[in-house]
């Protein structure tokens, strides 16, 4: 790639010294550099409270990479690019000083005036920087200027649209990147290319002949230190508001007119807005809840979350959640998309099951032979790939059958080159592509969604927590869920790629 292909671009990173930019960010940076994927002509500006001379910030940096990428190849002239700023996010003098610092870099590096503001920090300071950035002229420049915010976006609809009317009055729509890392997880972009691009699923892509679609994240850790976060959020706020919702819309959108930005988007709004509403009094026979109690990990007893630190000692926050999604379309009509995310469970897990309708007569009913669905899975995390589960006959003389899996894994010997998450979404943001970004509309749509669903619950003060032990595979009315329509979660444990 040649250095006039390459993005050229001086990155503010509003949280320089947090775990987030730490773990994350840099190392990924880092990568980017080390492919070549970013011009030379690069600056990064660390922006935080904390008081650091550049130096001691490139030392930082320098630890992350080796930490975290575990890689030291031209360390030293990567980390000559980054600068640091000791700031107050309320103060204008600091954003004048920082426009100096950027105005100088833009000149030393030649990066035509390009720039990116991420937003790696608390998000109620997500307006009032980018109201500065804004009136302190940092925008003012003959680059593009992009900014790229993590979630939460909100905490209901009204304060997203708040916040967003907020970050609107300094950034068109098309300069804001909202970040949901799972979009630049491979195997989530992988679900349009498995769909789209192989006449062996879309034509079976419908309600003829698909039975149901699971999707399961699961983790084994709890709260750990963010029980402060987590009390007012629950597992419906941090995980389904997001990354569950998004991949449902990406396995329920129609094929878009092109595989560019604006179509897959609307497509995927087309997809929540098909969305089944709940009425209040259907959301408990939609949507289930639990939080976990003690239990054991890896032979090690652990804690219940209303026992973890930052966590009141009679929370009702949910920890866990499983909900039956219909979308009402022509495409899915009669179909249900199972969802369930969960703290302290068996395994930690990202995964979704397509599971296909049974034959219309089974043959081989007279030698009393029982023959299971075929399932086509997609591994997301920890392991990633594609296994597609087939009956085929046993070996011998009989005509049993058994059930095969034709796996493609990326930890196979065909191993491809995975980006990290952030990786791909830092390269998307500094090239000016938002596919993999959440747009306002999709916020909005899920925002009003979720929300449906907290009101009922927020009423109800009394749910009987704890209701499943750590290290289960969560709590009984999960499983009932299901039940109800003659079907039952698949193991996720199971069905890894051989």
């Amino acid at each position: 790639m040649s250095e006039k292909q390459t993005p050229t671009a001086l990155i503010m990173i509003f949280g320089a010294t947090g775990d987030l930019a730490k773990r994350k960010l840099f190392p990924s940076i880092y990568r980017l550099f080390k492919k070549g994927k970013i011009s030379s002509r690069f600056a990064v500006v660390g922006v935080a409270r904390r008081p650091l001379t550049n130096e001691e910030f490139q030392q930082n940096v320098k630890d992350s990479v080796l930490t975290f990428a575990k890689e030291s190849e031209n360390i030293d002239e990567f980390i000559s690019h980054f600068y640091y700023h000791s700031h107050d996010v309320a103060n204008s003098t600091s954003y004048i000083e920082l426009k100096d610092i950027a105005e100088n870099l833009d000149q030393q590096y030649e990066l035509e005036g390009n720039r990116v503001f991420y937003l790696a920090m608390a998000p109620e300071f997500f307006g009032t920087i980018a109201e500065h950035i804004k009136s302190e002229g940092l925008t003012d420049t003959n680059g593009y200027k992009r900014l790229v915010i993590e979630k939460p976006f909100g905490h209901s609809f009204e304060s997203a649209q708040e916040l967003n009317e907020q970050i609107r009055t300094a950034f068109s729509e098309d300069e804001i990147y909202r970040i949901d890392h799972y979009l630049g997880k491979e195997m989530v972009q992988n679900i349009e290319v498995i769909r789209f691009a192989n006449a062996l699923f879309e034509p079976l892509w419908n309600s003829r002949y698909i039975s149901n679609i699971q999707v399961t994240s699961s983790e084994v850790l709890g709260v750990e230190e963010r029980g402060r976060y987590y009390e007012t959020s629950g597992a419906l706020r941090d995980m389904v508001q997001n990354h569950m919702l998004q991949m449902v819309a990406l396995l329920a959108m129609e094929p878009p007119i092109r595989l560019n930005t604006e179509e897959i988007r609307s497509e995927k709004v087309r997809a929540l807005r098909s969305l089944r509403w709940m009425k209040k009094d259907e959301v408990n026979q939609y949507f289930v809840r639990g939080q976990y109690g003690r239990g054991n990990i890896g032979g090690q007893e652990v804690p219940a979350y209303r026992e973890e630190p930052m966590v009141d000692s009679q929370s009702n926050t949910e920890t866990f959640v499983a909900g039956k999604l219909m979308i009402d379309n022509f495409r899915w009509a009669g179909v249900p998309f199972y969802i369930r995310t969960g703290k302290r469970m068996n395994a930690k897990s990202t995964k979704i099951v397509v599971q296909f309708k049974d034959i219309p007569m089974n043959l081989y009913y007279k030698t009393e032979e029982h023959l299971n669905p075929n399932l086509l899975v997609i591994h997301i995390q920890p392991e990633e790939g594609v296994t597609l589960m087939l009956n085929a006959k046993k070996s011998g003389t009989s005509m049993k059958t058994t059930t095969v899996k034709l796996d493609f894994a990326n930890k196979s010997v065909d191993r491809m080159n995975t980006p990290e998450a952030y990786e791909k979404l830092l390269y998307d943001s500094m090239r000016g592509d938002a596919t993999n970004f959440t747009h306002w509309d999709e916020v909005a749509l899920s925002w009003k969604f979720v929300d449906s669903i907290s009101e009922v619950w927020e009423k109800e003060t009394d749910p009987t927590f704890p209701n499943y032990a750590s290290g289960s595979t969560g709590p009984d009315c999960s499983d009932e869920l299901l039940a109800k329509d003659g079907n039952f979660w698949w193991p996720v444990d199971n069905l890894d790629p051989c």
